[in-house]
């Protein structure tokens, strides 16, 4: 229950952040209600975590029920933030903060704070939710709920000092929260895809349900007039973790975000997947069943690049599998992995939805991670309205009650990795019937055509052809060379070969070219499955 005689109303907000050290016209506060101020910092945060992990879990469950079912996907989608409510509407900074409403599909209440000073140590006071903030039709179902409510998320919006060239600040944004702990940004293509998210817990294990702890509080500290960055702290919630966040995140021509996570076990976790990654792959030139959609292709990423610890750039397409599959690549001390879109041809996906525009994302480890694994998850789609792949890094020793863990990393999302290799890079895998044209085709061997490109492929002397470097964990290959592709292109090269299964088990295979001991290319892995 709040008290609101402890509210700030109007003016009032901004005379009294003001008395606590914030100029007057560093909140648009006019529509705003703030509680009153209690102390704040991050490490305070990470107490408070702590705390909280040495006790049983107790969901929020002080909204009703039944008015957040009522409101469903289209009442959500005519409610509105009113601009003229955001937060640093006037500044500091370059960047308001809106906020997006509870709902049947958002039903978790997120307190949102803003600091008094721009150390992030001093006071916050709650943004205390009401209706008001809202466009939303009179009969609106969201109107039944009470004040202080809370939200169910928040967005940061581009400069609200304007750009022609882009849509207004009001309906621009460059980064969003919304629901569990998940969040996503824009990349330099103006265009959101996948997502990140705080922690995944027992994701795709078969004795026990995937667990979605949640963002409950967040805490935005005023930034610099002129800075192009947001520092932003969250508390994340759930039966077997608690945490503490603190993100700064920064727009430039990427999004960059520097990310503090201190995390406590309230009890045992199987797969823990620290910084994960939650994309869609539906299906690419590799595999499309005939008349699956009109499409030539449909997916947010597709492939998964490692920089392992010992210096080997992999890369690793992306598959829609018939059954849910986790595949682990033990590591240690890695330099970075990520789900990336490296296809960027609009007539690949013939679609006005800008698959062709989907940001990459690349984890930066900041210090030594240690020994672990980049774990990749598929799971089957029919669709493209479903996030069927997750990326993560998981921890080598066991996640047991009671263990914390303090983790540093950077998330780049960009058209790119951050760090390309000076190797050839893999941009296409095909699969087809084996044998060759005018023959009668094998039965069960499939034709694979792994293309690259890079500079190292540019080299190679005319006549010359590199080596295929060539494993499998089961079956055999037949019919293996390299060709250059006959497009014009400089360092175009494809390898080709035939391969013939042996069972209906999964097969793990792994490429690269070589001219002599030089390898020219990064690593190339793949899971087939036999048809």
């Amino acid at each position: 229950m709040i008290d609101r005689r402890s509210l700030l109303f109007a003016g009032g907000a901004s005379a009294a952040l003001a008395a606590l050290g914030i100029p007057l016209d560093a909140l648009a506060a006019a529509g705003l209600q703030l509680g009153e101020p209690r102390p704040f910092s991050f490490e305070r945060l990470v107490t408070r975590a702590k705390s909280l992990a040495g006790r049983p879990y107790v969901a929020d469950n002080s909204l009703p029920a039944d008015v957040l079912q009522q409101i469903d996907y289209d009442a959500h989608g005519k409610i509105k933030f009113n601009a003229d409510n955001a937060l640093f509407r006037e500044g500091p900074g370059a960047f308001p903060v809106t906020f997006f409403h509870l709902g049947r599909y958002f039903q978790t209440p997120v307190h949102m704070h803003v600091l008094e000073t721009a150390s992030g140590d001093g006071f916050a006071r709650e943004i205390v939710y009401d209706a008001s903030y809202f466009s939303m039709p009179a009969d609106s179902p969201a109107r039944k709920l009470p004040d202080g409510a809370g939200f169910a998320g928040f967005r940061l919006q581009e400069s609200r000092l304007g750009d022609q060239k882009k849509l207004p600040w009001e309906t621009n944004d460059w980064v969003a929260f919304l629901g569990a702990s998940y969040f996503r940004a824009i990349g330099e293509l103006y265009q959101y895809g996948l997502s990140a998210r705080g922690i995944a817990l027992d994701a795709a294990m078969p004795d026990r349900p995937e667990e979605f702890p949640s963002f409950t509080r967040f805490y935005f500290e005023p930034p610099g007039s002129d800075s192009s960055a947001m520092t932003v702290y969250a508390l994340l919630e759930g039966p077997s973790i608690t945490g503490a966040y603190k993100f700064v995140m920064q727009r430039g021509r990427a999004v960059l975000m520097d990310i503090d996570a201190r995390l406590f076990l309230r009890r045992d976790v199987g797969r823990f997947g620290l910084v994960p990654l939650t994309s869609m792959y539906w299906y690419s030139e590799t595999v499309k069943p005939t008349g699956i959609d009109w499409r030539p292709e449909v997916h947010d990423s597709d492939g998964l690049a490692m920089w392992n610890g010992a210096g080997e750039r992999i890369w690793r397409p992306l598959n829609n599998p018939t059954q849910t599959r986790a595949s682990s690549f033990a590591d240690k001390s890695p330099h970075g992995f990520g789900l990336l879109q490296r296809d960027r041809v609009f007539d690949h996906y013939q679609d006005g939805v800008g698959y062709e525009k989907r940001p990459s994302l690349w984890v930066e480890p900041i210090g030594d991670w240690g020994e672990g694994a980049v774990q990749l998850i598929e799971i089957p789609t029919d669709d493209e309205i479903h996030d069927n792949i997750l990326a993560c890094w998981v921890p080598k020793a066991p996640a047991t009650a009671g263990s914390s863990y303090s983790l540093k990393y950077r998330l780049h999302w960009a058209a790119d990795e951050p760090f390309p290799s000076p190797l050839a890079r893999c941009v296409a895998t095909r699969l087809g019937r084996g044998g060759q044209p005018g023959q009668p085709r094998p039965q069960g061997v499939r034709k694979f055509m792994v293309e690259f490109i890079g500079k190292p492929l540019e080299a190679i002397p005319f006549g010359v052809k590199p080596e295929l470097v060539l494993t499998a964990s089961r079956g055999k290959f037949s019919y293996i060379f390299s060709e250059a592709v006959p497009d014009g292109m400089a360092g175009h090269w494809r390898a080709q070969f035939d391969f013939a299964a042996e069972g209906n088990d999964p097969v793990d295979m792994r490429l690269f070219l070589k001219l002599g001991d030089q390898p020219l290319t990064e690593t190339w892995l793949y899971q087939y499955q036999p048809f």
